[in-house]
């Protein structure tokens, strides 16, 4: 025995160290310097158990030695968070966590055998039941539940006392009828079936736990104890069949509540979708998980996370602020700890001695454990919550006292011998002679449960609670009895040993194997519990922090000051400014210049743009891009954010936004060798200062969608650069080919036409392409063949998300094999006409650019990208975006093709009206019906034509002659891009 408590010294002296550093932690974030005085909390509570342990090795010696330093540790963890969280709470914290350790030492001291249970089960089976149900009568209403007694200042929660009682009486009751419990059943169909008294008990709990949650309130409890009696019931009896009928029962009872009751609805209500409501009936919840987002995978910090905005954070929802600012790191060592002290608890209910230990040491193992999965998987949403406290660590008297006492009753019943080879023995069921029948057998179950108390004994019980000497009491029914102590050897009935699977050695083994399931049981819970965390802490953790109702996120970032965002001329778009109360608050101080790429950052909705995607380096959150930065960040001290300097030129930018004016549409302008995004304009736009009054209706008719990324545009003519260069680069044609391109054509049974139905007679393809012949492209495409349209132009981008760091719809091409003829011709021509799927081509204002550019680029495609670099506060580089190849569309050879065609659409086709003074400019330009109403204006094109510098998308949305082409305003900003790089 010595050995387990020299275990047990060496385990307490190992949990001493993390709960003295975590207190030290805590006492450093309040500015307190580290002495004796200021830790006197966590060495107080070490020498409390040492205490303790000197009185288990006189009391318990044969005790289980991990049990008390799992509850060492987490009751240091727990004081530790009750001080931070309610300081004002924390001395009557201590002052009951020191009054529960005496009450465990007084537990050992005055049962010293758990088998005293036996004569007082019933006495302690009525005290569990009202402890239960007084609340209903006296009970003050808290939060929503009656479960406190208020005498005076005094307030104690009775429901904790009560789960000890009724899991005693439980053993006691399930030690003398456990053996009847497991053979008196139905057969049915291969499944076995109690017989309809012997659910009687069954149903007795289950009515009960309705009462607590129809008149308590208190689904926790009710939950709680119901569980217990399942687990309690399937130890002692082996029986899956009372745990599935439970189950039966738990989800009958269930929807009865839900549909009876308003305030079992509204719990189940917030568990389906607690952001229904976050700032009424979710708000605790809502909380709960915005503080776990927060927390990562390594935590806030002890005092640096902001656990205190949920409601009651101290008692039903401290694992909360564990998780926050330990992380999951420490909430999940938490959770191994209470999955530890399961496996304990049930390891000593294999040694009971007795069946009675046996079954008290489960059910008060379960009682903790099962507690601490139901309040932590209630927090973390897992399961609805219940309100129940976290054993040893939350705050509150009552269910600190309650759960030392189970640990002093599991402590004895784990030194009261090993039970490992000691055989169960029955419980004195004797059966009459064969003559008697099955009949008669069954008769004999029934008298002894219609005769509370009745024993008839079999021989002398090695745990001393049974006499040698047989009762006189009898059982009688049906046709069969039992006589008493006066049966004579000549009697017409001779009574015989009815052994069964419970008695014996095979007893013993078979609890062993129910307590090992039972132990994969709640390993399984925890494992669950971790997995379920995880998932919040770290998968979930960026969305739920984004969230724009995430108070956390806001009023953390509130007092960081966010770097700025310049353009790649200095010029600065987005600053904060700071506010007298030490706060920052967003400033743009050039207008709304690039307000779709800069995007907003708002208290009420979040934040868009570079401003969401660059958030965490803007904030200087988590920044190791030195090592200062490193270990500043992992000591969570708050930095200045780095300063974000975007590719876009303001002159470039304000030149497109200004040909935008008046107009509906987009430009984009890229740098053709890196794909560097020069300018990127979207009309309408939006004041980013003022994102309330474009929130109303989020639809694309608002200023804040973006249509040079979002929307989805037909390109007319423009997508004829594509149809060029796929009829090159498969040498289906070259740009001498001549071609017929009559002003209507039939192709695929079906008519292709012309703009004006011009016939162009037989002309060069480079002259089709010049004067955008319809006729002429469609028979390009149709001889080229769908599979290669398709092909190149998913090597130009389409199909995919373009932007290193932003996104785009991707644009659209319909499957090759899915595409008629007719509409391989019109896609030629860049119009989409199919039916039956998703019609192409559809394309981005951006995948229009990046063509233009990859043709400007010898046939390289250039993935974009705004951010050019990111500046420490210090003004040095601490990161460059490196341009990234999506890949060669086509060989430099057919690239040069295509761009000479595109030199002369400029400068004897439709694109004159591009044409830039001293420059050579190479475009293509496209019309296009959006509806029978609506005809758009679209053009592509890159300058200097012998050395490209930029390259140019632009998409005017309902054009009239007199508005204005996409030519013209492409060529206004191609002037103001080249005058800028020139300067």
């Amino acid at each position: 025995m010595g050995s387990r408590r020299n275990t047990e010294l060496m385990l307490l002296i190992g949990g001493a160290f993390p709960v003295t550093l975590l207190y030290a932690l805590y006492v450093v974030t309040t500015g307190t310097a580290l002495t004796f005085s200021t830790l006197a909390v966590p060495l107080g509570l070490f020498a409390a158990f040492a205490a303790a342990h000197i009185g288990v090795r006189f009391l318990a010696p044969g005790a289980d030695p991990a049990i008390l330093p799992i509850v060492f540790v987490l009751s240091g963890i727990g004081i530790t968070f009750v001080s931070r969280l309610a300081p004002s709470s924390a001395i009557n914290q201590i002052i009951y966590l020191f009054v529960g350790i005496a009450l465990m030492i007084g537990t050992l001291a005055l049962v010293k055998n758990l088998d005293v249970v036996k004569r007082y089960k019933y006495t302690l089976g009525l005290a569990g039941i009202v402890l239960l149900l007084l609340p209903m009568f006296i009970g003050t209403d808290r939060y929503g539940s009656k479960l406190w007694i208020e005498i005076g200042s005094f307030t104690i929660q009775p429901g904790e006392f009560a789960k000890v009682a009724i899991v005693l009486f439980l053993a006691g009751y399930l030690s003398e009828n456990r053996e009847l419990l497991s053979i008196a059943n139905h057969n049915i169909l291969g499944f076995k079936i109690p017989r309809l008294r012997l659910l009687a008990p069954l149903f007795v709990v289950w009515g009960v736990c309705l009462a607590i949650v129809a008149f308590e309130r208190d689904l926790g409890s009710a939950l709680l104890f119901y569980t217990l009696f399942l687990i309690m019931l399937y130890v002692a009896t082996g029986r899956i069949s009372y745990v599935i009928i439970g189950i039966v029962l738990l989800f009958i009872g269930g929807f009865g509540m839900y549909q009876l009751m308003g305030h079992v609805r509204t719990r189940f209500a917030i568990w389906l979708d607690p952001f229904a409501d976050a700032q009424g009936g979710g708000y605790q919840l809502v909380q709960s998980l915005y503080s776990l987002a927060d927390g990562g995978l390594v935590g806030t910090g002890i005092g640096r996370g902001m656990p205190d905005y949920i409601p009651v954070v101290a008692s039903d929802f401290i694992f909360s602020a564990i998780g926050e600012e330990l992380g999951l790191l420490g909430a999940t060592a938490v959770l191994m700890l209470f999955m530890l002290f399961a496996v304990r608890g049930l390891t000593t209910a294999a040694r009971a001695k007795s069946d009675l230990a046996a079954f008290s040491a489960a059910g008060l193992t379960a009682a903790i454990s099962f507690q601490a999965f139901l309040i932590v998987g209630g927090v973390t949403r897992l399961i609805p919550l219940t309100g129940v406290t976290l054993p040893f660590m939350s705050q509150g008297g009552s269910s600190l006292l309650a759960s030392f006492i189970i640990v002093g009753l599991l402590m004895r019943a784990g030194d009261e011998a090993t039970g490992r080879e000691t055989e169960l023995t029955g419980t004195g069921i004797m059966a009459a002679i064969p003559a008697m029948g099955s009949r008669g057998a069954e008769a004999v179950a029934d008298g002894l449960m219609s005769s509370v108390g009745t024993r008839i004994f079999h021989g002398a019980r090695k745990d001393g609670g049974a006499s040698g000497r047989a009762g006189r009491t009898g059982a009688t029914g049906g046709s069969g009895s039992i006589g008493g102590s006066h049966a004579r050897p000549g009697s017409r009935l001779r009574r015989r040993l009815l052994d069964t699977p419970e008695s014996g050695v095979l007893g013993r083994v078979a609890l062993a194997k129910r307590l090992t399931r039972t132990v994969f049981l709640f390993t399984a819970l925890f494992a669950v519990l971790i997995g379920n965390l995880t998932y919040i802490q770290v998968i979930k953790a960026d969305e739920y922090q984004s969230m724009p109702s995430n108070n956390h996120t806001i009023m953390r970032q509130a007092y960081i000051q966010r770097g700025s965002i310049i353009t790649s001329d200095g010029l600065t778009l987005a600053e904060s400014v700071r506010q007298d109360d030490g706060t920052y608050v967003r400033s743009y101080p050039n207008g709304n210049m690039a307000a779709h790429t800069v995007g907003y950052y708002s208290t009420q909705y979040g934040s868009s743009g570079v401003e969401s995607t660059m958030n965490d380096t803007l904030t200087g959150s988590k920044d190791y891009s030195s090592w200062e930065n490193a270990i500043l960040s992992l000591a969570g001290v708050a930095q200045p954010g780095n300063s974000v300097v975007l590719t876009i030129d303001s002159r470039i930018q304000a030149a497109a936004e200004q040909a935008l004016a008046g107009r509906t549409g987009a430009i984009v302008v890229l740098d053709p060798r890196s794909g560097a995004v020069l300018a990127m304009a979207s009309a309408p736009s939006f004041d980013n200062t003022d994102i309330d009054a474009v929130r109303e209706s989020g639809s694309e008719g608002t200023g804040e969608y973006n249509r040079a990324t979002q929307a989805l545009y037909t390109p007319g003519s423009t997508f004829k650069v594509i149809t060029l260069a796929t009829a090159l680069e498969t040498g289906t044609a070259t740009l001498d080919t001549q071609i017929d391109a009559p002003g209507e054509i039939e192709i695929g049974g079906a008519s292709v036409t012309n703009i004006g139905g011009t016939n162009w007679g037989t002309i060069s393809l480079e002259r089709a392409f010049e004067v955008s012949a319809n006729t002429a492209f469609a028979q390009m495409a149709v001889e080229s063949g769908a599979d290669s349209l398709v092909q190149y132009a998913r090597a130009f981008g389409y199909g995919q998300s373009l932007g290193q760091d932003f996104s785009t719809t991707p644009s659209i091409m319909p499957d090759p094999s899915e595409m008629t003829e007719w509409e391989t011709a019109w896609a030629g021509a860049g119009q989409p006409v199919g039916q039956g799927h998703t019609p192409g081509p559809q394309t981005t204002c951006m995948q229009n650019a990046v063509m233009a550019a990859a043709i400007a680029n010898d046939g390289i495609v250039m993935n974009p990208y705004v951010v050019g670099q990111v500046l420490a506060p210090d003004g040095t580089v601490v990161s460059t975006t490196q341009p990234r190849s999506l890949g060669q569309a086509v060989s430099a050879s057919t690239a040069a093709q295509v761009g000479q065609a595109m030199l002369g659409v400029v400068q004897g086709g439709t694109g004159s009206a591009a044409q830039v003074s001293g420059v050579q400019v190479a475009g293509k330009t496209g019309t296009a019906e959006a509806t029978s109403s609506q005809v758009n204006s679209t053009f592509v094109g890159f300058a200097p034509y012998d050395n490209p510098t930029v390259a140019i998308s632009v998409v005017i949305e309902d054009y009239s002659s007199d508005g204005g082409s996409a030519a013209e305003v492409a060529g206004k900003v191609l002037a103001a891009a080249l005058a800028a790089q020139g300067s």
